[in-house]
């Protein structure tokens, strides 16, 4: 299954592109589903299950409201022991307020389950995916592999083994111990995250960025461009969106004109050779499918595009190899694209089998593999666009063999 997940910064159309790119892809024969928090005009009511807007197009919305309250309810039935001994008062799902947050949370279990059945019964070829504005969206597609970091440190899953002692620790402290539900409850939710981490790194996924051609849009691109590197996700289109006739003999209709063409040219000479597309301004708001279809040169192509996965390669002493060995010759190389980043914005600390790194505002742990582990920072540079963090081997860990 092909994905396209589709940002850009606030008001620049990103839920028109979603939308025309989903129905572009269906108008080429493929399976369709378009996931978006927001109504699309001309589609069906929609909810969290898809709803059919053509033959080959399918839309599901996010209820965040929803998924709080079901997860609330849910949490609160399982801790009922606990919430009883403290004398808690149970809440009704009528006085439960969506709290900040929830909604990422919700877009996350929404993708999961929508993804999950249509990978599970093969019925979709192209999953398109409306994403927040691009902060946030950011944000949220960094959120499952933090989050599952953070449930593998607060419990770990090799003290399950000392849940036979929990009764006896029980009736010794006075108060309920961790149950069973507990760490159940937390292996489901890794289980989910990790589902949908791996959507996001599969080869098939592509970020799709919207953003209307000016100086506004071309720095939120650069930053998004830095922090999309550092996740190892690759960009196949930037859609320059709401793109006005050219060559007006109204002037400050042509200035306007002439400054998107301008911006336009850039976008095309900065980002890769193909990248660049254009959604022209339809001189209104888009009503419904045949206005979706007039923008056009949308569709994504539903072959693969290429490796994906984790960013990072390895190089022995400039040269390529495996990490998973012992260094030849001596230092290891980890080398990193980031294209758009200044060396000043560029943090790197080692803390035990992971490497911290920041980039600006963007920020990765990344766990170091078994070769490197053995290995003592020994050095980085950020040139040409590329972040190289060296690696020299420790003698005491790298055992010897005749």
């Amino acid at each position: 299954m092909r994905t396209v997940l589709v940002t850009g910064p606030g008001g620049a159309g990103r839920t028109t592109v979603a939308a025309a790119t989903a129905l572009a892809s269906a108008r080429a024969g493929l399976r369709t589903l378009l996931l978006s928090a927001d109504a699309v005009p001309g589609f069906p009511a929609g909810g969290t299950e898809p709803v059919e807007v053509t033959g080959s197009l399918r839309y599901a919305r996010v209820d965040s409201g929803a998924h709080f309250r079901d997860e609330l309810l849910d949490l609160q039935d399982r801790a009922s022991g606990v919430l009883g001994l403290l004398g808690a008062n149970r809440l009704d799902a009528g006085e439960l307020t969506e709290l900040p947050g929830s909604a990422q949370l919700a877009f996350l279990h929404t993708l999961h389950r929508v993804a999950g059945g249509d990978r599970s019964g093969g019925g979709t070829d192209v999953l398109v995916v409306d994403l927040p504005p691009l902060g946030d969206a950011l944000a949220l597609l960094a959120l499952p592999e933090q989050l599952r970091r953070y449930l593998r440190r607060l419990l770990p899953p090799e003290r399950q083994a000392a849940r036979a002692l929990r009764p006896v620790l029980a009736q010794l402290a006075g108060v309920p111990a961790p149950a069973q539900w507990l760490y159940e409850a937390a292996a489901r939710k890794d289980a989910e995250l990790a589902a949908v981490q791996a959507l996001i790194e599969d080869a098939s996924t592509t970020v799709r960025l919207v953003a209307e051609p000016g100086p506004a849009a071309d720095d939120a691109l650069r930053a998004a461009r830095t922090g999309l590197a550092l996740r190892g996700l690759r960009v196949d289109a930037l859609v320059a969106s709401r793109v006005l006739p050219r060559h007006s003999q109204d002037p400050w209709f042509a200035a306007l004109a002439a400054q998107q063409e301008k911006w336009a040219a850039q976008w095309a000479r900065q980002w890769p050779p193909g990248t660049l597309r254009e959604a022209a301004h339809l001189g209104r708001d888009p009503r419904g499918p045949e206005d979706l279809a007039l923008l056009g040169g949308l569709a994504p192509d539903a072959r693969t595009p290429g490796p994906a996965g984790d960013p990072w390669w390895t190089e022995e002493a400039g040269a390529a190899g495996p990490a998973g060995g012992e260094p030849a010759g001596g230092a290891l190389v980890w080398c990193l694209p980031l294209p758009e980043a200044g060396k000043k914005d560029v943090h790197l600390v080692r803390r035990g089998d992971e490497l911290l790194l920041t980039v600006g505002p963007f920020r990765r742990i990344v766990r170091l593999e078994s070769g490197l582990r053995r290995c003592t920072v020994s050095g980085a540079a950020l040139t040409e666009g590329v972040l190289r963090v060296r690696f020299a081997p420790d003698p005491a860990l790298w055992p010897r063999t005749r």
